[in-house]
Order: C-alpha cells, then structure tokens, then sequence
C-alpha cells in the first residue's frame, strides 16, 4: 500500500520517551523489593527506613523506591526521548523486573535471602 505525501504513520514518531517510562516502572517496583529486602534483613537500613515511626521501615522504603523511579525515569527519557527504541526488549527487560519483584516481596522467598 502506498502512503500519501504528507501522511503521518507510527514508525514516524519516536517511541523514547514511552520505552523509558515502562523500563522505570520495572526498575521503581523492582527497588521497592530491594529496599523491603534490605530493611527487612540489616537493622542499621531499617532504622534509616523509619522515616515515619507508625508506618514504619515501609515509609523509607516505598520513599526511596519512588525517589529511584522518578530518577530513573528522568534520565532514560532525557536519554531516549526523540529516538527509536526496541520496545519488546524494554518490555521484556520491564517485566522481568516486575515479576522479581513480586517474587522478592513473597514472603517465603524474602526468607530464603
């Protein structure tokens, strides 16, 4: 099929920015285990975790993850915002890393580490 002059298609505009929000989302939900992890295991870490004496470790925890999500985020859109990006494998790679996550934040697998 033949484009007309002027016709705008999907592969003309960058898909960047799009790609970087998706890959921070895996790295900010796969930190939120992390730091879970970490304050969980170090008592030093859960003390510094406490930033909110009712809630708890959680309150740092759920605070540091959003703080390297939104970091994350910026950078890799400031990186790839007007390019090209293989979306399956940040898909993949996004995926991979939401599903670690869940798996970390189970309890009998939390345990085992």
């Amino acid at each position: 099929m033949n484009a007309k002059p002027g016709s705008v298609h999907a592969q003309d505009f960058p898909n960047g920015g799009g790609a970087a929000a998706l890959l921070a989302a895996g790295i900010g939900s796969f930190m939120v285990a992390f730091f879970a992890i970490l304050a969980d295991k170090v008592a030093s870490i859960k003390s510094l975790m406490n930033f909110s004496k009712p809630t708890g470790p959680l309150s740092g925890v759920t605070t540091c993850a959003i703080l390297v999500w939104l970091i994350a985020w910026a950078i890799l859109h400031s990186r790839w915002k007007s390019k090209m990006v293989a979306l399956g494998s940040v898909t993949t790679v996004a995926l991979i890393l939401l599903g670690l996550s869940l798996l970390l934040t189970f309890p009998p697998i939390a345990d085992l580490l």
